[in-house]
């Protein structure tokens, strides 16, 4: 495949911007318009270019960002860079995929989860319960979960927006993953209400953790 420059690159993902996208991306707090599904083909068409990737995250753009993170090597990026990537990554979609697809796969993914929890930033500490939800999932082992619950219970009430969701998130996991404390998880759910009035299209499960867990309980006990 010929080498392609990333301002090629920035042209096509401009190409591809829909006003319609941008506008429904806005009203959640992203910037950019290009359709996912879009981005991701051009992503697949590119295949993994750490050098491009770079110049495209650091272009700012919010397509490109996204672009970006698609096509990178994740275990190629140290341990302050990524920090300096994450507090760059303002909005909700680049964060999150940041977090989900790069540094969640980084050897130093462990470290900055604590370093990110302690962060007097709510959004760079949203990270780290993001970070935290992988490893109550998928590899609990270590975690002091109880103690986990006790922040959740004491700050999650007036947390920032993004950074209650992630510990709400939290709260859900640790509630479906651990028997021994779902009664608990439950409970503070219950107390705190946190997104119990969030509107929830049919056919999907309410972001209230006493019904998230209800719900992913009931699921894997069908599948037994």
């Amino acid at each position: 495949m010929p080498e392609v420059t990333v301002a090629e690159v920035v042209a096509e993902l401009r190409a591809l911007d829909e006003p319609k996208v941008r506008a429904v991306n806005e009203r959640h707090g992203d910037d950019h318009g290009v359709n996912l599904t879009k981005l991701r083909a051009v992503a697949k068409r590119l295949k993994t270019q750490p050098d491009l990737a770079r110049q495209l995250w650091d272009t700012g753009d919010g397509a490109a960002r996204l672009l970006s993170i698609l096509i990178c090597r994740p275990k190629a990026f140290d341990r302050d860079e990524l920090d300096v990537m994450l507090r760059a990554a303002r909005t909700p979609k680049v964060h999150g995929w940041l977090v989900s697809y790069v540094v969640s796969k980084n050897p130093h993914a462990e470290e900055l989860r604590v370093a990110w929890l302690a962060d007097p930033d709510p959004v760079v500490a949203s990270a780290g319960w993001a970070l935290t939800v992988e490893r109550v999932a998928k590899r609990p082992a270590g975690l002091d979960l109880p103690g986990l619950l006790d922040v959740i219970e004491a700050e999650m009430k007036d947390a920032p927006e993004r950074l209650q969701w992630a510990m709400n998130h939290c709260l859900a996991q640790i509630g479906i993953e651990s028997p021994e404390l779902r009664a608990r998880a439950v409970d503070i759910g219950e107390r705190l209400e946190v997104l119990k009035d969030y509107p929830t299209a049919p056919g999907c499960t309410s972001p209230f953790a006493p019904s998230w867990i209800g719900e992913m309980v009931r699921r894997k006990a069908d599948q037994k």
